[in-house]
């Protein structure tokens, strides 16, 4: 799970990624959080596999139940207490790993539920698809990409994914690769399409780690969409705002979720 992987844990923290720098204990959290994504998915992985009752699997299994990732990616759309949406609406696609699928906790209180819910009450015509999956890589979402481009037509595609192929140590250039047919696919379908980043603990090397956190710039900026930087960037640092797993953001986190991806989706986001 963390082969290789030793001696202190943390992120260097930069104000160009968005966050204040701070002392080792903060390094360290973040570092945790991000190792998290890994053990996570791994078990999650696992319990799908096996069907053990784990604890792992049982927050896993929230996702699974009828208002789940597996209906949206069958092409319903995230449900809310202001109704159902329209299934001829405008459609935003969520392709995501475990911080995008509500992990640990209820599906509806997920960052992807609460942006449809925003748009909901604001009068907006547009419906959210979350199409994201506990321990999901780029390969995983280009493999799943196509279908689900199919079922869901949106507009905007939002593509959370590249966590777990840094965690995992794999080749950065299959992963901007990705990245880039993934945006490629999206356009060719008529999305618009907005990446969100992520960032590593330095103990896989500082090279490996600078160019990981890099290339989402690199991969947006030479497709011309938008990007932010670095989507935990509002609860990374606070650890109230982290499950009892020391792992993964709580339900009251995710609103602070949503403010970090607005700002750079309400512009793709079609007009009433």
């Amino acid at each position: 799970m963390c082969g290789g992987v030793s001696g202190r844990i943390g992120w260097p923290l930069r104000a160009s990624a968005g966050v204040k720098a701070g002392g080792w204990g903060a390094s360290w959290f973040i570092g945790l959080l991000a190792l998290g994504l890994l053990a996570a998915s791994s078990v999650a992985l696992a319990g799908k596999d096996t069907g053990n009752n784990g604890a792992a699997s049982r927050a896993d299994a929230a996702i699974v139940q009828p208002a789940s990732v597996r209906l949206a990616a069958a092409g319903a759309a995230v449900g809310t207490a202001a109704g159902p949406a329209k299934t001829n609406a405008p459609t935003v696609l969520v392709m995501g790993d475990s911080l995008s699928a509500a992990f640990g906790i209820p599906l509806q209180r997920g960052w992807v539920a609460l942006l449809a819910e925003r748009l909901q009450q604001s009068g907006s015509p547009v419906r959210v698809v979350n199409a994201s999956i506990s321990g999901e890589t780029t390969q995983g979402g280009l493999t799943r990409l196509p279908a689900e481009l199919a079922r869901a037509k949106p507009a905007v595609v939002i593509l959370e994914l590249g966590a777990n192929d840094g965690l995992r140590g794999q080749s950065l250039d299959a992963m901007r690769d990705n990245l880039r047919q993934m945006i490629a696919l999206s356009r060719k379908a008529g999305a618009k399409v907005l990446v969100l980043g992520m960032r590593i603990p330095p103990n896989y090397g500082p090279q490996y780690g600078e160019q990981f956190f890099h290339s989402f710039d690199a991969v947006a900026g030479e497709a011309r969409v938008p990007v932010v930087r670095f989507f935990l960037e509002k609860v990374a640092l606070r650890p109230e705002l982290i499950q009892a797993d020391g792992l993964h953001p709580t339900a009251e986190a995710q609103p602070l979720l949503v403010e970090t991806v607005w700002p750079a989706l309400r512009p793709l986001l079609p007009s009433k």
